[in-house]
Formats: C-alpha cells, structure tokens, sequence
C-alpha cells in the first residue's frame, strides 16, 4: 500500500506539500484532493510520469490527460494561444470548476495530449491542490484518481486497489464533495464546445460569451 498522509484541507501543511511536491518532481504519482474527487498528480512535462499515469489508470493511449496550473502565466508553457472566449471564462470562473481544452504547444509530451494536438487546463480552487501546484511548479497532471471506465473517488477509503498499490504517495484531505467534477470546454472551434458539463452548468459559461 502506498504511503498515506492526512493532510489538513483548509490549511495544507507546508512541509507535507513538500514531500509531496519532491515526490512528483522525482517522477512519481502523488493522489490529491480537488474540490469534488482525487486526482493522480504527477510532472506533466515528464512524459515518464504520464506514462505511468496511463498505466494506472489503464487509460487507452488514445485519451490525453488534462492538467493543472499554478497561475495564468503557465499558460506559456502549454498552449499556442488564447482565444478571447477562454479569456472571459477565466475572468468569470477561475480558479474553479472549469477545464478549458487549447491548442497545444508542440513541445508537450506527446502522450500528454494523445497526439491530439489539444491540452484540457484547469485553476484549482482546493487549498491542497492549490499549495501543490504552486510548490512543484510545473503543470500536473489532474485525471481522476480510477481505473478508466470506473467512477471517481470522493474518499480515500474508496480508492481501487488496483490503483492505490501503484502510488508512490496519497494525500488524505478527508471527504470531498464527490460529482461529476469540472465542467470540460474546447475553446479551440470558432464556437465553444462543452465536452462535458460538469459542476458549472453549459449555460451560465455562454451566457458570459455573448
């Protein structure tokens, strides 16, 4: 069984966000909270890590993974540009329950975005998930924490075996609000597209569009 450390949700120990942050640094996979599941975080540049991300999960190749971003700035890193619909939604709704799929920088791993040429980006709006990206510094991975095809977690207790004993450490906020997660947009057509409606309903985000 993977290492587990209870970590306080309001208020994330710094030294636990440390260890954890080393560990994904170093290419590991580390099981954080989000505001509604766990998520699988690991160095999204580091196309080792995604690997085993994938492998975990027993996600199909063909599935790019979205992930998650410290500031707006990290925007430079992932994506070729930003449309002014992706702009009006992240002054409305970030940090929060929105990914917002782009056109992805060539220079990302190419397992990252499964060759789709596209890459799903979110702000976090949970303390944990917040002092973790501002401490590895680098996007990480946000894909839920399950075997694919299977429901997310909203306890740590709940985690599948099968992916519990692959993880190098797992982050235990407690219970979290559980549901369908975040609210999936590609703003990459000329008209956004909803992916997924999630935790903010398809027409409070077209209603800022207009």
């Amino acid at each position: 069984m993977s290492k587990i450390i209870e970590i306080n949700p309001l208020n994330p120990q710094p030294d636990l966000i440390s260890e954890a942050a080393r560990v994904i640094k170093n290419g590991g996979i580390v099981l954080f909270p989000t505001r509604y599941l766990y998520g699988l975080g690991a160095d999204a540049l580091n196309s080792e890590a995604v690997d085993r991300v994938f492998a975990i999960k027993q996600r199909p190749s063909n599935k790019p993974l979205s992930v998650l971003i410290n500031h707006q700035n990290d925007l430079s890193w992932l994506v070729r540009n930003v449309p002014q619909a992706a702009v009006k939604i992240m002054e409305s709704f970030w940090p929060g329950d929105i990914t917002i799929v782009f056109e992805a920088n060539a220079t990302l791993p190419r397992n990252l975005t499964a060759g789709s040429g596209k890459i799903g980006v979110r702000l976090p709006q949970h303390p944990v998930a917040v002092a973790l990206t501002n401490a590895v510094q680098v996007p990480i991975t946000a894909t839920s924490a399950n075997l694919t095809g299977r429901g997310g977690c909203s306890r740590v207790t709940d985690l599948d075996p099968l992916v519990a004993d692959k993880l190098d450490l797992m982050l235990d906020a407690g219970p979290l609000e559980g549901g369908t997660g975040s609210t999936v947009i590609d703003v990459t057509v000329d008209v956004p597209k909803i992916l997924r409606e999630g935790a903010v309903p398809a027409k409070d985000i077209f209603a800022i569009l207009d």
